[in-house]
């Protein structure tokens, strides 16, 4: 598939399933999210891989971290935190390494690891595989932080599952052009 094919084709998948993208493939996905705009070469941005027992894992910390925000949580409930890693046979999270600099702003930092995560999507969707990006409050919280290693100068841009596709992809509409790009100044 070419750029241009990816990039207005790519959709969100939900329902995914295994394989999860071949090593050679994944070698391709990172080499993709690697390539992010990064004003003064800060690299402000690493990533986690995590499948397999480190999916049950992460669930585990989901439900810790559920659990110590309200202990009256029904086991329902804790099962739901539980599995949401399981959603997918990969998930990649995506860490913003803000840094102090006087001409690159956090918020440019932050943007910098998103479009890391959007181009792993649109290179996963490119090879054939479906994915979708999750943050949530989980992406917030200190516990699930602290388990997962970041420093005190680093933020989840989010959670990216990665897999086949279970079922087709379901295109979304695509949004007409001229209701969200407009000229300025404005010409009347």
């Amino acid at each position: 598939m070419d750029a241009i094919a990816a990039l207005t084709s790519r959709s969100s998948s939900a329902k995914l399933c295994a394989p999860a993208p071949s090593e050679a493939h994944f070698e391709l996905i990172a080499q993709a999210m690697l390539r992010a705009p990064d004003h003064g070469l800060l690299r402000p941005w690493r990533y986690l891989r995590i499948e397999g027992d480190g999916l049950k894992a992460l669930g585990e910390v989901f439900a810790s971290a559920m659990r110590q925000r309200d202990p009256h949580l029904s086991d329902e409930a804790l099962q739901r935190f539980h599995n949401m890693p399981l959603r997918a046979p990969l998930l990649v999270v995506g860490i913003a390494c803000l840094q102090a600099h006087p001409k690159v702003p956090e918020h440019e930092q932050l943007l910098s690891a998103g479009c890391g995560l959007h181009a792993a999507l649109l290179a996963a969707h490119a090879l054939g595989y479906g994915g979708i990006w999750r943050t949530g409050d989980l992406a917030e919280d200190a516990y699930v932080r602290q388990a997962l290693g970041l420093a005190s100068n680093e933020r989840i841009s989010g959670f990216l599952y990665l897999g086949s596709l279970d079922g087709e992809l379901r295109i979304k509409p695509t949004p007409e052009v001229t209701v969200h790009v407009t000229r300025w100044p404005l010409q009347s």
